[in-house]
């Protein structure tokens, strides 16, 4: 089921508006979890279609004629036992996060991780409109330690 939602994002609504960063936060962020009675898929299959989503996304952008800087990004909320992703008119060191976190091209870590936390207490793939939208993106307390987010370009000048 997870590596269906993951596909499924690549052909869901997408804005990019620089100057309303709350409407692309609502429209391109997605929630994910794992469904309990399904064998959990290995992180080489989860890697996989994250790859294919971004590329989906960075197709789809390049086809609107969009000219800016676009980021697909994934994290694992730890607290929420959720992977989740979104796409930004921002640069990957710039990413919304109220707190610190570290960009990385290596996707692993954060596949291992959210597999390794597992199912409980996750409500399988769903979007933030489901939920009452935060002012601002979930992320960990500004004194956390900094968190892994994979960030990929998908802006129109990516090869």
């Amino acid at each position: 089921m997870l590596l269906t939602w993951i596909a499924e994002i690549a052909d869901e609504p997408l804005v990019l508006e620089p100057t309303d960063r709350r409407v692309e936060w609502e429209t391109n962020t997605w929630l994910l979890g794992m469904a309990e009675d399904r064998r959990p898929p290995s992180v080489s299959e989860v890697v996989d279609a994250f790859e294919r989503t971004a590329e989906g996304i960075r197709l789809r952008i390049r086809e609107t004629g969009f000219t800016g800087v676009a980021t697909f990004y994934v994290w694992h909320d730890e607290q929420a036992g959720q992977l989740r992703c979104s796409t930004g008119s921002v640069a990957a060191d710039e990413l919304p996060f109220g707190g610190a976190y570290i960009p990385s091209d290596d996707l692993r870590p954060v596949i291992e991780a959210f597999l390794r936390d597992g199912p409980a207490g996750v409500v399988p793939g769903s979007h933030p409109d489901d939920a009452p939208a935060p002012a601002e993106p979930a992320a960990p307390e500004t004194e956390l330690a900094p968190f892994p987010v994979w960030v990929r370009s998908v802006g129109p000048d990516t090869p």
